[in-house]
């Protein structure tokens, strides 16, 4: 009788164990994070920080892999197209937003095709101008180029990147007229503005920091929320009277659409914990990475404003894929 009752146990928990989500045992192999930015930018960076821990806590490798080309959506194009398991992951940054907006020939639609995991963090975005004919201030800055339409110019990393949409935000809601100067991407734009060869650029903050320490580029305005710490004296645009900036460059981890909400859940949740590690925000601090942490709802907030604002100034400025 008893080894009739434990045949008839065990049957029941194979059973349960048959009928259990194929999520119940999340990740059971490695888990990939893809990166549509060459090795040693500052995503790369970023995704290896946080990936190399978040390993430790799923129990599996985490593996980076650097998929670059058109601005970031071959790499979200895999993953928009890759099974729903939460086995391959995508960097996601704010060009996939602004290329959403820009490219007509996507196979793939990032709104609907990937799901928020979370907000890991921001990189601030600086307006700069060369220190030898830089103005005293942003509003300097407005009456200048309202003094001198068309004539003051702003490199940007190329045409449709967010170098390049940040200035037209500027010139519409300062309502001035500025010549955009497209370059074939950041290092020989900012070579041209340390060179006085154009008037200013929207930057991300970390690749130009040094500069600004020591006098040679000016910057005018951050944007944010608040100000940088490493930046104490430089004011939010908020504060320097133009609305609107405070979106900065960010990065985040999605997921393919239709991932199960348990395993969203997981990745959040042992993200969070990484997140606290000092080692990580240790890292972070060293790209000029502010941590957010916001999970998918507040992430997916975020993605769904910045849609509508880039795709409102890609009409407004009539922005064309190149």
């Amino acid at each position: 009788m008893k080894t009739s009752m434990k045949l008839a146990l065990g049957a029941v928990v194979l059973a349960l164990g048959a009928m259990a989500p194929a999520w119940a045992a999340y990740p059971d192999k490695p888990v990939k994070i893809l990166v549509g930015f060459p090795a040693g930018s500052t995503g790369d960076l970023l995704a290896r920080s946080v990936g190399q821990k978040l390993a430790e806590r799923l129990g599996q490798p985490v593996v980076v892999e650097n998929r670059t080309g058109a601005g970031s959506s071959l790499a979200a194009e895999a993953v928009a197209k890759s099974l729903a398991d939460g086995h391959v992951l995508l960097l996601s940054t704010s060009a996939n937003v602004i290329n959403q907006s820009i490219s007509r020939n996507l196979k793939f639609d990032f709104m609907r095709d990937l799901t928020p995991v979370m907000l890991i963090g921001e990189n601030p975005v600086v307006l700069l101008s060369a220190a030898s004919t830089a103005p005293r201030s942003v509003a300097a800055l407005i009456a200048r180029a309202k003094a001198l339409p068309d004539r003051m110019t702003y490199a940007s990393s190329g045409n449709g990147t967010f170098t390049h949409l940040y200035g037209e935000l500027f010139k519409l809601t300062a309502g001035v007229k500025i010549i955009h100067v497209p370059y074939r991407g950041s290092v020989p734009a900012m070579t041209d503005l340390l060179a006085s060869v154009v008037d200013l650029s929207f930057t991300p903050v970390t690749p130009v920091q040094a500069h600004i320490k020591s006098g040679r580029l000016k910057a005018l305005a951050v944007i944010g929320k608040a100000r940088m710490a490493t930046l104490p004296d430089v004011p939010t645009f908020a504060e320097a009277g133009i609305p609107g900036f405070d979106s900065s460059l960010w990065f985040g981890l999605s997921a393919p659409t239709g991932t199960p909400p348990a395993i969203i859940e997981r990745l959040n949740n042992e993200l969070q914990m990484v997140l606290k590690m000092p080692e990580v925000k240790s890292q972070l601090d060293a790209q000029g990475i502010a941590i957010v942490g916001d999970g998918p709802a507040k992430f997916r907030q975020l993605i769904m404003r910045e849609n509508l604002q880039w795709a409102r100034i890609v009409k407004a400025a009539d922005i064309k894929a190149e």
